[in-house]
């Protein structure tokens, strides 16, 4: 799990209200419901959501449906009135917000100005970002957009390590995107975003593990965090990226082969309180679902609170009840261990 840091938690605490506080008592409750009866009971609506701004990326990473344009569903950009059709219907029961879910964020030419309509409903906002166009004016107008955590993808601390995964990146840009995001938090006198340097641990890269926590000293972002790597077809691991090190792995090798570590059991708490929405409106049960097969609703077709309610919500969620394993988007998932963070 990412290690808890005392700011950034305070920062999220204060977007607490009595509204959003008894809603998460209720998702709580029906959650631990569902699971002692088996069925499928939902009171409240979502804590948190995933909004995609956008299924477009600069790069070509290979485990990545963005990165290997492998979509089945269409790509585009996330329109800004119909964000804020959204989120007016979600705002005042809406704690945490992350803007990301494929494709890189600042693509989106209207993705700040997304960042502060939510800011300003005091909702706590969160991206995750390749870095590449956190120019010194984007870098700027993150700051006055209040956007509370930057996520920062670094793969590697050289740029021959970096690009193996980053296909197409260059890591002088991330280094330089981060410069400016540490320099402006400074020259704004603002204590956000909570900057993190987020390092996919692989077997080409495991070696630079120290060397990351260096570089994000020397340039002075919050934290670090390490996160397994998610590879689709691990029995083959065709990229070679499984790494060598057992605790940055989410599989392991045994004698009938290499098998995935997580426990799947029959439950899971993001269906209770963290659904996706594609950049186009569609609803989808969590960030493993990256091409929204599993779609159980559409925002241009009926409210949300309609879709979290209806009969295919509840259906998906009483088939976790009753057996995850059978799921595709659940086999590979190592959700509540894929990032932590080492001192």
């Amino acid at each position: 799990m990412a290690r808890v840091n005392r700011n950034d938690s305070i920062n999220l605490l204060s977007k607490l209200t009595p509204r959003r506080a008894w809603n998460g008592l209720k998702v709580l409750s029906s959650y631990y419901l569902s699971k002692w009866t088996k069925k499928a009971v939902q009171w409240g609506m979502p804590v948190s959501i995933s909004f995609e701004p956008t299924t477009s990326c600069n790069l070509r990473c290979p485990e990545c449906p963005s990165g290997l344009r492998a979509f089945t569903r269409p790509t585009g950009m996330l329109q800004r009135d119909f964000f804020r059709e959204t989120i007016d219907q979600l705002h005042k029961e809406l704690l945490y917000l992350v803007f990301y879910f494929q494709g890189e964020p600042y693509l989106n030419p209207s993705f700040l100005d997304m960042v502060k309509y939510a800011s300003e409903k005091k909702i706590y906002t969160a991206t995750s970002t390749n870095a590449h166009y956190l120019t010194d004016a984007n870098a700027k107008r993150t700051i006055e957009s209040g956007l509370d955590r930057l996520i920062i993808s670094i793969d590697g601390t050289t740029q021959e390590v970096y690009q193996q995964y980053r296909v197409g990146g260059q890591l002088k840009k991330v280094l330089e995107g981060a410069a400016n995001i540490v320099k402006w938090k400074k020259e704004l006198k603002s204590k956000t975003p909570f900057v993190i340097f987020q390092f996919l641990v692989v077997r080409h890269n495991e070696h630079q593990i120290e060397e990351v926590k260096r570089l994000a000293k020397e340039i002075g972002v919050d934290d670090v965090w390490f996160k397994t790597a998610q590879v689709y077809d691990f029995e083959k691991d065709p990229n070679q990226l499984i790494p060598t090190i057992d605790k940055y792995s989410r599989y392991r090798k045994t004698s009938k082969g290499t098998e995935f570590k997580g426990k799947l059991a029959n439950q899971c708490w993001r269906l209770w309180h963290d659904p996706v929405i594609t950049w186009d409106g569609l609803v989808a049960p969590c960030c493993f679902d990256k091409d929204a097969q599993h779609r159980l609703g559409n925002l241009r077709e009926r409210s949300f609170k309609e879709i979290w309610k209806n009969g295919e919500y509840t259906k998906f969620r009483t088939q976790i009840l009753k057996g995850r394993k059978n799921i595709d988007i659940c086999a590979n998932c190592s959700e509540g261990t894929k990032v932590w963070s080492d001192d």
